[in-house]
């Protein structure tokens, strides 16, 4: 079962959480146990798994990677978001949670986040899911 999000970014870098949205999305599908992958077809946006109680946590994020890979630097790629392919690659494409009683296995704080970098844009975000094949 494949199924696509669209989430629309509203700022140049953002961190943006989808965590209910996916789960709207398993609620619908009749899978009990399993595993959700969750990819973005995309070069200059990631995903990762984080703290989703404090925002601060996202702005730490941000802010540290702005530091790492500045917006302006010497780079060779001349449509100028060479910092967003390479926070990019830093965050990766594509992450996996595990699926149990039809729920995502989340730690407490955990949530799902879009992190954008070269925004604002629409973003596809694609989720497929692999039911556990004895459940």
């Amino acid at each position: 079962m494949l199924k696509r999000l669209e989430v629309k970014t509203s700022s140049r870098v953002q961190l943006v959480d989808i965590t209910s949205h996916i789960k709207s999305v398993l609620k619908s599908e009749d899978v009990s146990t399993g595993v959700l992958v969750v990819y973005v077809p995309h070069t200059t946006c990631g995903l990762t798994i984080n703290e989703n109680a404090d925002p601060a946590v996202k702005d730490d994020i941000i802010t540290i990677l702005d530091k790492l890979v500045p917006l302006q630097g010497e780079y060779l790629h001349i449509e100028g978001n060479s910092a967003a392919h390479i926070k990019a690659s830093l965050m990766g494409s594509s992450i996996t949670v595990i699926i149990e009683s039809g729920a995502l296995v989340l730690g407490t704080w955990q949530g799902i986040f879009l992190a954008e970098f070269d925004g604002p844009r629409k973003r596809s975000v694609l989720l497929k899911i692999i039911p556990d094949q004895h459940s």
